[in-house]
């Protein structure tokens, strides 16, 4: 089947025409073509040495008891933290205010 235009003398209708008869018998698609010979595949792998992978440990040691924690030494440990942060935060503050006076006195006076 000619599926390209013509090159040709021009003929509107030629290109347009059913097949010949005779050419193409309808209702039967082409037989494949055969191959050569049988394709059976990739070769087989050799089978890996027993010895490819690293030793393991069969078992591992269970894991250690964790230290018991004493809730009355971690609410006054975080107490003083606490009081120690706002300190620090009172005492940034206060320096801080009186930069702030010292330099608004400057300009204003």
């Amino acid at each position: 089947m000619n599926v390209s235009s013509p090159t040709g003398i021009p003929d509107d209708d030629a290109y347009w025409q059913r097949p010949d008869p005779a050419y193409e018998t309808p209702g039967r698609a082409p037989e494949p073509p055969q191959p050569a010979d049988h394709y059976e595949g990739p070769p087989r792998p050799a089978p890996p040495s027993p010895h490819w992978r690293p030793p393991t440990i069969a078992q591992p040691p269970p894991p250690r008891q964790m230290p018991t924690q004493d809730m009355d030494a971690l609410n006054e440990a975080e107490g003083s933290a606490r009081t120690l942060t706002y300190g620090v935060g009172l005492v940034a503050g206060a320096i801080a205010l009186i930069l702030l006076c010292l330099l608004c006195g400057r300009v204003i006076f």
